[in-house]
């Protein structure tokens, strides 16, 4: 018996589709989030501590981004209001990792340039990463002082300063870590493996 089925009779992927798959793939490939066994059973979101305040629950970003909508997904808050807390990977019967996969799309929103217009996480994360490269360890005061001045939020919680100050949970001098020319070195390969990704 002769197969009479002809290239025309196969089915193709769209230019639409095989862009979301180029996406999809991306994401994937960069996160290692195993994102294509996703069966949305939703345990993600049934335990993530966040869900209330994000725009998108868990469950939703996996299979936007397996859809390929990239302009919402990278625009979304959920990327920014995602604590990497692992509940979600803890849950998951198929063993995808959204934490991974969030921080995967947080360095393509910003490379994209197409950041959540009100986080401000963006100025956290790289205030913080200037202290950990410069010190060793976080400054909190510093941190904070720096966080304060760059979104203007001059007065949000000073209220907490004077407790945080008399319970020692701020020292008011910074302490230095040793090993800051292998600080420089651990920076620059991450550098260089962002960029050739």
């Amino acid at each position: 018996m002769t197969n009479n089925t002809n290239s025309e009779d196969r089915p193709r992927i769209s230019v639409s589709s095989k862009r979301f798959m180029d996406f999809a793939e991306e994401v994937n490939e960069r996160s290692h989030a195993n994102l294509m066994a996703c069966l949305q059973c939703k345990k993600c979101t049934s335990g993530c501590p966040v869900a209330g305040r994000a725009d998108l629950r868990a469950h939703e970003m996996v299979r936007m981004v397996q859809l390929g909508q990239r302009a919402q997904v990278l625009q979304s808050r959920m990327i920014w209001e995602c604590t990497s807390c692992q509940t979600c990977a803890t849950r998951c019967p198929q063993g995808v990792s959204i934490a991974a996969m969030n921080d995967t799309l947080r360095m393509m929103s910003r490379e994209a340039e197409t950041t959540f217009a009100e986080t401000t996480q963006p100025v956290f994360n790289d205030i913080f990463l200037r202290s950990i490269r410069r010190r060793g360890r976080v400054y909190e005061l510093g941190l904070m002082a720096a966080y304060k001045f760059r979104t203007m939020r001059l007065l949000e919680d000073v209220d907490k300063a004077p407790t945080m100050l008399i319970k020692r949970k701020l020292k008011l001098l910074p302490k230095n870590v040793r090993g800051r020319a292998e600080r420089k070195r651990i920076f620059a390969r991450a550098r260089k493996a962002r960029e050739q990704t």
